[in-house]
């Protein structure tokens, strides 16, 4: 749950997560300047990939539209008050949510003929007034050009367009999209492939195009079309291999913290944590921190992985627990109950969090449970400041 952060916020003990609205609005800027000819889909889905789906459309607003996963998602947002369009990137699941995109004003990708079939019969069980608004659905066609996930093939898109031209006034076919595979990836030869491939289909059949995500955009030339879908670099996070968060001028708008809940001094020898796995090699201060995997910090993160206290790198010692870690304090001995500790964020990129793990920046910022508390922080209270 996303809530204004307050003076004795940082005085509780749990796990926050500091959202900065201005770090939102700088990386959109930042795709502006990436993509100055493009118009935007600020992706926010899965709540804003942790973020907190309504204060990112707040912060975001200055996209041309969203784009989100289901159409779950993109009611809540129509609920929130959100006007710009809102394309829902898995289109229906089922013919039954097509009343609720029709009365929500989606727009709704369409990746399978199924979904096409769905659209049709829908039409057919609507008054004929209500069937000649202008129009009653506005869809994008996604096409596979190598992700082998979602999309029809290429060979299939002429037919497709056909019938829905067909549906015409009641459906308006706005444009053509893709996904890229590896655009992360600035030299793998399949994303030229594919925005060329996109192209083509564009020409032929002259409709908008859609290629870019974050990685898209920023490493690909071709795939700064007339749409793009930034969605990881909106929050910080890197999205290309070979470039840091801060090489692209991004700013990271999540900061994970927690508190200190006890400082102890262990013998040489001691054990630390379930299993033991963490031996005192000398007498040491220890912390323990209110977080642990079932707040989303993975059980599996390795002894080593530091976090920030009091502007000081701290190893993460013994094994990840379900509400608690521990924390190697001889680099901070002055550190103290109480000490807000910073798990990655301002300071410490998400990304080498990320790598130590073992996965992507995607997952630590999604895999947020609902105990741990979305903070907005208000001018006098930040994140890591004692109010």
């Amino acid at each position: 749950m996303a809530t204004s952060a307050t003076p004795d916020d940082q005085r509780l003990s749990g796990p926050l997560a500091w959202i900065d609205p201005a770090a939102l609005r700088h990386n959109l800027a930042r795709v502006h300047q990436a993509a100055p000819h493009s118009r935007i889909w600020a992706v926010i889905k899965a709540n804003a990939y942790g973020h907190g789906m309504e204060q990112a459309a707040d912060a975001l607003d200055r996209a041309d539209g969203f784009a989100v996963a289901r159409v779950a998602e993109a009611l809540r947002l129509r609920r929130h008050g959100v006007r710009q369009p809102i394309l829902v990137l898995e289109g229906i699941g089922d013919g039954a949510e097509l009343d609720a995109a029709t009365a929500g004003r989606l727009t709704l990708v369409l990746h399978d003929s199924w979904q096409l079939e769905q659209i049709v019969a829908f039409l057919g069980r609507q008054p004929a007034p209500l069937a000649e608004r202008l129009p009653l659905l506005r869809v994008w066609l996604k096409v596979d050009t190598g992700m082998g996930r979602l999309g029809v093939a290429a060979s299939a898109v002429a037919g497709l367009l056909e019938r829905l031209a067909a549906l015409a006034p009641a459906v308006a076919v706005e444009g053509l999209m893709t996904h890229l595979a590896n655009a992360d990836d600035p030299g793998h030869a399949l994303t030229p492939a594919q925005c060329e491939q996109a192209h083509a289909l564009a020409a032929r059949h002259p409709l908008p195009l859609s290629i870019g995500n974050s990685a898209g955009l920023l490493a690909h030339p071709r795939a700064r079309t007339d749409w793009v879908r930034p969605g990881i670099m909106l929050y910080g996070g890197t999205p290309l291999l070979t470039a840091t968060a801060a090489g692209l001028d991004l700013r990271p708008a999540m900061t994970l913290t927690s508190p200190l809940i006890a400082v102890r001094t262990l013998r040489r020898d001691a054990t630390v944590g379930y299993g033991s796995s963490y031996r005192c090699p000398e007498e040491m201060p220890v912390g323990i921190v209110a977080i642990g995997y079932a707040d989303g910090y993975p059980r599996h993160t390795p002894g080593g992985t530091p976090m920030l206290i009091r502007g000081q790198r701290a190893p993460l010692i013994g094994r990840v627990s379900m509400d608690m870690i521990a924390v190697d304090l001889r680099t901070v001995p002055a550190a103290a109950v109480g000490d807000p500790v910073t798990l990655w964020g301002a300071g410490l990129p998400v990304e080498e969090i990320a790598a130590q793990v073992g996965t992507i920046n995607y997952e630590l910022l999604c895999r947020l449970s609902a105990r741990v508390r979305l903070c907005y922080p208000t001018p006098t209270t930040a994140p890591g400041q004692t109010p």
